[in-house]
């Protein structure tokens, strides 16, 4: 029981900025068997941000409770998935070959590609949440946390690491099948709890191809994933999510 408290841990601490007991062993190992806890710190993460706007919103209005909300997610997680979005669209939309791909991600500065996708996504988030109805937001902001980082965990299953050199770098290594249903049931039971509407659970179906063509993208030019396009995806699912929900929002 103590070790794997000791990986929910180190999660915790390898996709946000919350700091962690100094007697938690580290180790590239016991981080790449973490990964399952990688859609909980997601719904962790949603939870936290809802609980900023659900603050917020006694003092402001819904639009300022909603950018202060993820203003406190950018702080909390230190732009992690949305660095990884600007590093991979910055990559793939300035290389054109593998190695050269594969430099760009690498590379810490901003590109055109990057900051516009990066610009494009955040609003994006902002206007659809904004865009939901008040007694929804809270619900869907935590799940569409939770599934953005489920549908990216789903790329360590079925997917290789594009970096042959790089297989010891955290979520390098395959998860298992039980591995990643452990993750869904850990990310998706605070659920059992939380009152949403059945048919807005139909807002997860576009996410499965959503993440057949990322990664049939992937593989045709570079050959797998690397850690800024789990990132990407994370964002993007995110994004697809709040877009087929606020759809369906229509015939609730």
């Amino acid at each position: 029981m103590r070790r794997e408290t000791d990986r929910f841990l180190l999660s915790l601490q390898f996709f946000t900025r919350v700091p962690i007991p100094a007697r938690v062993p580290y180790s590239e190992d016991e981080l790449n068997r973490a990964a399952i806890y990688f859609p909980l710190i997601g719904t962790l993460i949603g939870a936290a941000c809802a609980l900023v706007y659900w603050g917020a919103s006694f003092l402001w209005d819904a639009p300022i409770a909603i950018f202060l909300s993820m203003v406190f997610g950018l702080l909390l997680t230190g732009c992690f998935h949305e660095d990884g979005l600007a590093d991979c669209m910055d990559g793939m939309g300035g290389g054109w070959d593998r190695e050269r791909i594969l430099t760009i991600m690498q590379d810490s500065r901003l590109g055109t590609y990057g900051a516009a996708t990066l610009l494009a996504a955040l609003g994006g988030k902002f206007l659809l949440l904004v865009s939901l109805p008040a007694a929804l937001v809270i619900p869907l902001m935590i799940l569409a946390h939770a599934v953005g980082r489920l549908n990216a965990a789903t790329m360590m299953l079925t997917e290789s690491y594009a970096r042959p050199e790089g297989k010891a770098k955290p979520l390098a290594v395959r998860i298992s099948l039980l591995g990643l249903l452990i993750a869904a049931a850990l990310a998706l039971a605070p659920f059992l709890w939380i009152e949403l509407p059945p048919l807005l659970w139909l807002a997860v179906l576009p996410l499965i191809p959503l993440r057949l063509w990322f990664a049939r993208w992937l593989r045709k030019w570079i050959g797998g994933f690397t850690g800024d396009c789990l990132g990407a995806l994370q964002q993007l699912s995110e994004l697809t999510f709040l877009l087929g929900a606020l759809a369906l929002c229509r015939f609730i």
